[in-house]
């Protein structure tokens, strides 16, 4: 029996090709793994009305940890549209599968480094090394909104001064979404980065809010975060407002080493901090609970591209790399970034966004044959 058990989800559009690619390297590494494939993506909408099959959460379960490749993801009435007729009329609403995944197994710490390896021509400046923890359950995408509005819901709101201005306005004319942040998520978050911080040495944790404007919640975040970081007197907690922060990241990047937001704001901030490191070609993440891990690289799908080979998949591999530290494989993660830095400083094999012309194959074979 093979020690570590992985589901695989190619998903859709690059996904796939990325996927492969990265089953070249980890095959190459010879990790003692078995591999499961699984199904989630725009197909299994249009054929089943779900986008996230029941199977694969099942699958999920009976798992490690999951490498998960790219999916295509529309608005409401587009996805509505691509509905498989015989489904259509039945009250069926898409919502982002990895979303769902996150919520459905409490990932909710969203890690994403952003490191610039020497020799990337699209590194804004050497050196940097961020690394960004979003809270990745709740906050902004929560996934409690309304339109239109339900008059009870208005109703329950109208006992704040500030709804008293939208009480006559039609409910047909009103969308809702809502920030919903709890002590608990805001405490495990933080606490993460902290630990983070502790265990790899980091300079300082800086917070990334609104709570100037978004004062209730916020706030929760700061108090929070300013209770927390005096259990961790050796390392700084800086603060900073997720408007200033993006100035300042592009400004100063060095400056900053663990940050820490909820939902929609670190969604900001780490890919701003992408493309300081070369864009999303370089952007991996992982998702990660107390029991289970999802690592991804970040692009979307790109259904343009899918089946050419064409996108980088340097940022899955490194989603690999996250994926055996976090399954208790220090050496083989070391020897795949070395193998990925390597690859990236000799310049020999690159993808179309780094000016070159390999497939994602031919950069993903360049890795095996350092390893």
């Amino acid at each position: 029996m093979a020690k570590h058990k992985i589901a695989v989800l190619p998903g859709d559009g690059v996904g796939r090709d990325v996927i492969e690619a990265t089953m070249l390297v980890l095959n190459k590494l010879a990790v003692d793994a078995d591999y499961v494939y699984g199904n989630i993506g725009w197909e299994f909408w249009c054929k089943e009305g779900n986008a996230l099959p029941d199977r694969t959460i099942k699958m999920l379960k009976e798992t490690d940890c999951c490498l998960f490749g790219a999916i295509t993801s529309k608005p409401k009435e587009d996805a509505a549209a691509e509905l498989d007729p015989s489904l259509r009329g039945k009250g069926l609403s898409y919502f982002s599968p990895i979303v769902r995944l996150r919520q459905e197994l409490d990932l909710y710490t969203n890690l994403r480094p952003c490191k610039a390896y020497p020799g990337n021509p699209l590194n804004y400046r050497e050196n940097i090394d961020l690394v960004i923890f979003r809270e990745n359950t709740e906050g902004m995408y929560a996934g409690v909104e309304f339109h239109p509005l339900p008059q009870t819901v208005r109703d329950a709101l109208l006992i704040h001064p500030k709804m008293k201005a939208f009480k006559d306005t039609p409910l047909t004319d009103i969308a809702l979404s809502t920030r919903i942040m709890t002590k608990k998520g805001c405490t495990r978050i933080v606490r993460a980065a902290f630990e983070y911080a502790r265990k790899n040495k980091r300079r300082s944790v800086t917070i990334v809010e609104k709570p100037n404007v978004l004062r209730e919640t916020g706030g929760l975040m700061l108090g929070i975060a300013r209770a927390i970081a005096k259990e961790y007197p050796e390392i700084p907690l800086k603060e900073a407002n997720v408007d200033a922060m993006c100035m300042w990241l592009v400004k100063n990047p060095h400056d900053y080493d663990v940050l820490v937001a909820e939902n929609l704001f670190g969604d900001i901030i780490s890919d701003l901090g992408a493309q300081l490191v070369g864009g999303l070609g370089f952007a991996s993440a992982g998702n990660i609970s107390d029991t289970y891990g999802v690592f991804e690289p970040t692009h979307g799908s790109a259904p343009k591209y899918a089946g050419m080979y064409k996108v980088n998949p340097l940022a899955t591999f490194l989603a690999a790399k996250m994926m055996l530290e976090w399954l208790g494989e220090p050496e083989k993660a070391q020897r795949l970034e070395e193998a990925i830095a390597a690859v990236i400083k000799e310049g020999k094999a690159r993808t179309y966004d780094m000016g070159g012309t390999s497939t994602s194959l031919d950069v993903a074979r360049a890795v095996a044959e350092k390893l």
